[in-house]
């Protein structure tokens, strides 16, 4: 026979755990429909969404080694760099479409980063005389590996994107002077053994020719104009 004080002792114990069973059981309904409240007193909003704009893209083509125009419309956010990254991805769209001018795989995934810096001080007031009352600013275009890896090789097929990249970023953001690459965050030699990614490239290099003209950039036989980056 179970001794009278023990059996208190499981009786208390037994109450006390249908007790706290009952109250964990409540507090988890009272969570449960304060969270669905929540849920249906929050405000549904739309995912913003940039409003599409008018971009120019200077397009290379193959057939005559030179830079076109194109004006497309695609959303453009406010912020310059992620604005910069985007008409980029559509120039690298561009020519990674079956019918492209200029055939390089990659899209516009290859572009992983656009970053806008200051020119320094000797180059701003070079921009400043040249009829550029904004600040210029330097591009640095961070590639993907995989789009170098992939990139034709060749002086011109390579020349033919350095200046459509650079042209493209100076005409949908004129204060865009100077354009430096990475690739995967740090710096390349050769784009795909012949383009010079060390250098800074001056966007007035592809810039089109006169107005009356075909509206084409030619490409010299020698290697990209540019000036040297400084420390």
């Amino acid at each position: 026979m179970i001794p009278r004080h023990q059996a208190v002792i499981v009786t208390v114990l037994l109450l006390a755990s249908l007790i706290m069973g009952a109250v964990l059981f409540r507090m988890r309904e009272k969570a449960h429909q304060q969270m669905l409240a929540g849920q249906d007193s929050a405000p549904t909003q739309a995912p913003q969404v940039a409003a599409a704009e008018q971009a120019t893209l200077m397009v290379a083509s193959d057939d005559n080694n030179s830079i076109r125009a194109q004006v497309h419309s695609l959303p453009l956010p406010s912020d310059p760099g992620a604005r910069a990254r985007a008409v980029l991805g559509r120039l690298l769209d561009l020519y990674a479409s079956t019918d492209s001018t200029h055939p390089v795989p990659g899209g516009a995934t290859s572009v992983s980063q656009v970053f806008l810096l200051p020119v320094p001080a000797k180059g701003a007031a070079a921009s400043k005389s040249a009829g550029n009352s904004a600040g210029p600013e330097l591009a640095v275009v961070n590639l993907k590996g995989s789009f170098v890896a992939s990139h034709p090789s060749g002086l011109e097929t390579e020349s033919l994107t350095v200046l459509s990249i650079c042209g493209t970023l100076h005409a949908n953001l004129p204060q865009i002077t100077q354009v430096r690459f990475l690739v995967d965050g740090d710096q390349r030699q050769l784009l795909a053994g012949h383009a010079d990614l060390t250098r800074t490239y001056l966007t007035s290099d592809s810039a089109p020719g006169p107005e009356g003209s075909s509206g084409a950039v030619e490409i010299p036989t020698d290697p990209v104009p540019a000036v040297t980056a400084k420390p």
